[in-house]
This record gives C-alpha cells, sequence and structure tokens, in this order.
C-alpha cells in the first residue's frame, strides 16, 4: 500500500495530527494541501474500484458542525487506515467546523491514499457552498476565500461514485435517465462545476421513490426513480447493492425495494436540531452488511458552538 511518504509529503503526518485535533492549519498548508491530494484524486476514476472490506458514510456536513461527532464516528468505526473508508460526499456546509472536517479528510486522503475514497457530493459546489455555509466559514477563518477557492478546485476531481469488489455501486445521490451502464458514468469529465442538469447532475441529485420509473424531483435538480429503474440498473451492471446518501434518516439508515438500495445518513441531530441518529455501513470481505449506530456528541463536548438561536438561516 502506498502511503506517499516522501519528502514533499514530510509534513503530511504533523499537520494530520492537528487536524485530528480539530486545529486549523495555515492557508499556504492548505494550498500544498490541496496540491498533494489533486495529484493522487485526478488518476482515480469517475467510478472508483473499492476492495472490502470498507465502512461505507453518508453525508457529514452537519458533523462538521461538531467536530466531537467525527470523532465518534471514527471511534464507532475504527480509526483510518486501521479501518478502509468509503465518504459519499457532502462534507461542507451547514456546519461550524466544515473546514476542518474536510481538510482533515483531505488529509487522510494524502497520507493513506488506498484506505480512504471521497466522492463528491451535491454541496462540494461552488455555487451551493456560497449559499449553505461554507464560503462565509472560510473567509470568516482565513480573512479571505483562498482557502475556499482551493477547496473548490479539489471537489472538481472528487470521483462521481465507486464501486466495491464490482457488487455493491456507492453515489451520493442516485441514478440518471441518461445513465444505463458504468462505462456511461465512466465517459462524463467530471473536473467542472456541478451542471444544473444533465447525468452528472443527476447522479448527486436524485432520489429513490415509491413510484414507476422516473419523476420530476421537489429538488428542482435531478430526478425520483422507483424500483423497476433500481432493478435495471442492477441487472444491466450484474450489481447486488445501491448505496446512497444525500436525505436525511431518523433511523439513520433506509432500505428500500428489497434492500437493493440503501440510504446511509451520518450526521446525527441534523441542523443540531432534528434529533435522527445517525449510521455507518460496514461490509466485510464477502460483502455481508453491519449497521452501526451513534448519537450527537454530548452538549457539554462540544466547541463552543452556538446555541439554535444563534443559527444561521442556511442551517434550517
Amino acid at each position: 500500500m502506498a502511503d506517499l511518504d516522501s519528502n514533499k509529503n514530510a509534513d503530511t503526518p504533523r499537520q494530520l495530527e492537528q487536524l485530528r485535533r480539530g486545529e486549523i492549519i495555515t492557508e499556504q498548508e492548505v494550498k500544498e494541501l490541496c496540491t498533494k491530494a489533486r495529484e493522487i484524486l485526478i488518476e482515480e476514476s469517475n467510478v472508483q474500484r473499492v476492495d472490502a472490506p470498507v465502512t461505507i458514510c453518508g453525508d457529514i456536513h452537519v458533523l462538521a458542525g461538531q467536530f466531537h461527532d467525527l470523532k465518534e464516528l471514527f471511534r464507532v468505526g475504527g480509526e483510518c487506515p486501521e479501518t478502509n473508508y468509503l465518504f459519499m460526499g457532502d462534507f461542507v456546509d451547514r456546519g461550524y467546523y466544515s473546514v476542518e472536517t474536510f481538510l482533515l479528510l483531505l488529509a487522510l486522503k494524502v497520507r493513506y491514499p488506498d484506505r480512504i475514497t471521497l466522492i463528491r457530493g451535491n454541496h462540494e459546489s461552488r455555487q451551493i457552498t456560497q449559499v449553505y455555509g461554507f464560503y462565509d466559514e472560510c473567509t470568516r477563518k482565513f480573512g479571505s476565500a483562498n482557502v475556499w477557492r482551493y477547496c473548490c478546485e479539489i471537489f472538481d476531481y472528487l470521483s462521481l461514485s465507486a464501486i466495491i469488489d464490482d457488487k455493491v455501486f456507492c453515489v451520493h445521490g442516485g441514478l440518471s435517465p441518461s445513465i444505463n451502464t458504468l462505462d456511461q458514468i465512466r465517459t462524463i469529465d467530471r473536473k467542472q462545476e456541478v451542471p444544473h442538469d444533465g447525468a452528472m447532475c443527476d447522479l448527486l441529485w436524485s432520489d429513490p421513490e415509491e413510484i414507476e420509473g422516473w419523476g420530476y424531483s421537489p429538488r428542482g435538480a435531478g430526478y425520483l426513480f422507483g424500483a423497476d429503474v433500481v432493478q435495471g440498473f442492477l441487472h444491466a451492471n450484474g450489481l447486488d447493492l445501491i448505496a446512497r446518501a444525500h436525505q436525511l434518516v431518523m433511523e439513520g439508515y433506509k432500505p428500500m425495494f428489497d434492500d437493493t438500495i440503501v440510504t446511509v445518513w451520518s450526521a446525527p441531530n441534523y441542523c443540531y436540531r432534528c434529533g435522527n441518529v445517525a449510521a455507518i455501513l460496514e461490509l466485510d470481505d464477502y460483502l455481508n452488511k453491519q449497521y452501526k449506530l451513534f448519537e450527537a456528541a454530548p452538549q457539554q463536548d462540544l466547541r463552543g458552538t452556538p446555541q439554535k438561536k444563534a443559527l444561521p438561516d442556511y442551517f434550517l
């Protein structure tokens, strides 16, 4: 396994330990970290291959607001690199520590590139992050928008999906009427801002629903899709399961359509008010599933999290 332990990465372990403690690194260090990460991510596929065993995580962007919740996820699932992780996007926005959260995951990716996989969510977008908090957080903590720009450039290099042992397809949102095969996903030019429509948009925005075929999404992007669509996609690509994130699930995870698709939600107490539990999905060497649940960190453990009355509109 490559660790990328070279002279140019000599500072990575120190920065990683800082970020594990929830401490910020300098703007120049962020720039260097993003440069190293881009060198790794540019080599990855739109459908990145991942070997089992692996632990799958859904949305964590509100974990960014309660940094101890991210530490709780690693406590429950195991530390990286001892545990292999696949994070299905939405690393930023709606949290008070989005910067620390995303940079920690990026530092883990640089340090242990074969042990952690990051795929893109709909919030890994310039337009969305200017509305839902990440842009404001970056400018507040660093005094300029430079760190936001560095991170947005990295967003463009994140894989659009992953496939585990050729049997489990992982994507942030869902399927697209423009996509029938994994090979069609592989041909997308992902190194761009998320488009407002089309296949790339659909993969990051769509949702399963109890309907037949395709339907219009109330989100204004992507589509709703039914069990027949899921079954057709699984059959065409020799798959057993679709794992995705993107939707709040009060119980942490939600299988649908005879367990052919599952939503995994890994942000407890969404927006500091929903009271939901979070989940991660562990797949063993034989792709047997085990869901692990965890709750939000106790309030007294949080580092100065503002009270609900102080929440900006983008948390609600």
